[in-house]
């Protein structure tokens, strides 16, 4: 196969044995890791806290892959004060939580993961209702060359074929019976092969890999997210995908996927166990030394990294004025620091931020 010309992608399900002893060996560690980490996320009280938390930490770095480059100050001001539209890269952050979020509904409300789901969070993500691709001239290219590597299917008929099988590939069990975790990286391969989209297959892709493991009750909440092992790992990531291409070399791909889902749920792990000390902390702090303590502050403080008046006032059903007086408090008390944007105060949640911070300066 030259530059992609001649590779005709196939439907689902693949031809041939999948799961070597190499395969399963590792799919084996990875659901372990998977599985500790959904016990975890049900010892936090407040599970929403984690949803929001660390889709906002792969929104950043699902984004990043595309070029879209934003920092954590930037994020969590744009989360707290959109109307500032602090930069462009960070409003399309912002868009990447919401289809998250969309898909989250649309996963635990239908129990399917659809097509016309993946329409609805592309089009978040992109914010147009352009679908699946009518027009030819889609290419993936080489971004330090330029070379055409490879060439999608360019025949409006034919995407939506495939995305149909693709589709009945999710939700029928029966098509392969596999570990659901070698069918997400073979569900990953084949949508970003189809590249349905004009933009947003990659992001949509990865919001993919974790709606599918809720779907399969591999996790209750979305909160393993990949794009920060695919960031350091991206030319293999490319490379393996191109080789399926190539060569039908599934198992080097599917261990690559599985590989990920274990180091991803490990270092989720680490970062989940440190939210759940610092909320035990600050609870034990609050309820010592502040006579205002409540399970609706401490969601708020865990909730917003950054967070504001507004939002305490709202979440507690305090007037502004006490909202206002809790929010200093807890600053002076050195629980948040104070800052300013415009003429309006945020409230930094020190131990939150650290701790997102050295999760990221570890990867």
């Amino acid at each position: 196969m030259k530059n992609g010309m001649t590779f005709t992608l196939k439907s689902l399900p693949p031809a041939g044995e999948l799961e070597s002893k190499k395969l399963l060996r590792q799919a084996l560690q990875a659901n372990r890791r998977l599985a500790e980490l959904k016990g975890l996320c049900l010892t936090i009280p407040n599970q929403s806290i984690l949803i929001n938390t660390l889709a906002l930490q792969e929104a950043k770095d699902s984004s990043a892959i595309e070029n879209i480059i934003t920092t954590q100050d930037d994020l969590f001001k744009e989360t707290a004060f959109p109307e500032f539209a602090l930069n462009a890269a960070a409003n399309e952050v912002a868009n990447y939580v919401s289809a998250l979020h969309i898909g989250y509904r649309r996963v635990s409300t239908t129990r399917m993961l659809t097509a016309n789901h993946l329409i609805e969070i592309q089009t978040e993500l992109e914010r147009n209702r352009a679908g699946f691709r009518k027009l030819p001239g889609t290419e993936l290219k080489n971004m330090e060359t330029g070379e055409v590597v490879y060439t999608p299917p360019q025949d409006h008929t034919k995407i939506v074929e495939l995305m149909s099988n693709l589709e009945l590939f999710i939700n029928d069990d029966a098509m392969l019976e596999a570990d659901p975790l070698v069918k997400m990286a073979i569900i990953h391969y084949q949508f970003e092969s189809i590249h349905p989209f004009y933009d947003g297959n990659g992001r949509t892709g990865r919001i993919l890999n974790v709606l599918y493991l809720v779907l399969k009750e591999l996790l209750e909440i979305p909160v393993l997210y990949l794009s920060r092992y695919i960031i350091r790992t991206k030319s293999d990531y490319y490379k393996l995908l191109q080789q399926v291409r190539e060569s039908d070399d599934w198992e080097s791909w599917i261990l690559y996927m599985l590989t990920a889902v274990e180091n991803t749920s490990a270092a989720t792990i680490r970062l989940i166990s440190g939210i759940r000390v610092a909320i035990e902390d600050y609870r034990e702090r609050i309820r010592s030394e502040f006579k205002f303590y409540s399970q609706d502050l401490i969601n708020n403080l865990f909730f917003h990294p950054y967070t504001k008046i507004e939002f305490v006032e709202k979440d507690l059903k305090v007037s502004r004025l006490t909202a206002a007086k809790y929010l200093d408090a807890l600053s002076e008390a050195g629980l948040l620091r104070k800052e300013k944007l415009g003429r309006s105060n945020y409230f930094i949640n020190l131990a939150l931020f650290d701790l997102l911070h050295a999760e990221e300066e570890s990867n």
